[in-house]
């Protein structure tokens, strides 16, 4: 069974194109324009495992807004595509990830419900020149509405006592988390059997 999906979304202030493949092996080519997303982008295909392709072109002398949002939507409903009726997949996926100083939960419900809880703490506003960290959460809001999931991240940790949180760090173990919560709930169950993992019969 082949789990992969192509996606583009094309508007008047980007055009995104997304391939994905759940059960890859982690290797990426992605290009938005925006340095710091790149890296994070990089971050989803080598901890998930997934081979991803990402190439946008957006409004990126507006600022990065519709780049990273249409990227995260785009992603997002490669995501749902890839895994199609989701038989015999775990659906649940958990991950607490340390980065230094830093600690982040990830929780995931491939549930077909789109709903996301984002907890972190106030960051510097960017990351490199180009990267606001006050879109970490929308791009989060954004994949999660668009592949259909539940998704949980809470910072549980971010700075050294007396210190200030690392805004790099802070995303980045966010990225992380996800990640390592998205691998474990896309990968197939030995025990069951090809089921779909819902009493309702359907996700």
């Amino acid at each position: 069974m082949s789990r992969t999906a192509r996606v583009e979304r094309i508007t008047k202030e980007t055009k995104v194109l997304v391939e994905i493949d759940l059960d890859g092996t982690g290797r990426a080519e992605i290009g938005t324009g925006v340095g710091f997303y790149d890296h994070m982008l990089h971050q989803i295909a080598r901890h998930g495992g997934f081979d991803l392709t990402v190439r946008t072109v957006g409004d990126l002398e507006i600022d990065a807004h519709h780049t990273m949002e249409d990227t995260a939507l785009a992603l997002g409903a490669a995501f749902d595509q890839a895994l199609g009726d989701k038989a015999g997949i775990r659906r649940y996926g958990s991950a607490t990830v340390p980065m230094d100083e830093v600690l982040v939960r990830a929780a995931v419900d491939l549930s077909g419900r789109p709903y996301v809880v984002h907890d972190e703490p106030a960051l510097a506003p960017y990351i490199g020149p180009v990267y606001p960290t006050s879109m970490t959460r929308h791009i989060w809001e954004s994949f999660g509405q668009a592949a259909r999931i539940t998704l949980h991240v809470d910072v549980l940790r971010a700075a050294r006592p007396g210190g200030h949180p690392d805004a790099h760090h802070v995303v980045e173990a966010q990225f992380k988390a996800v990640s390592r919560a998205l691998r474990e709930a896309t990968a197939l169950d030995p025990r069951s059997a090809g089921a779909i993992p819902s009493t309702k019969g359907a996700l």
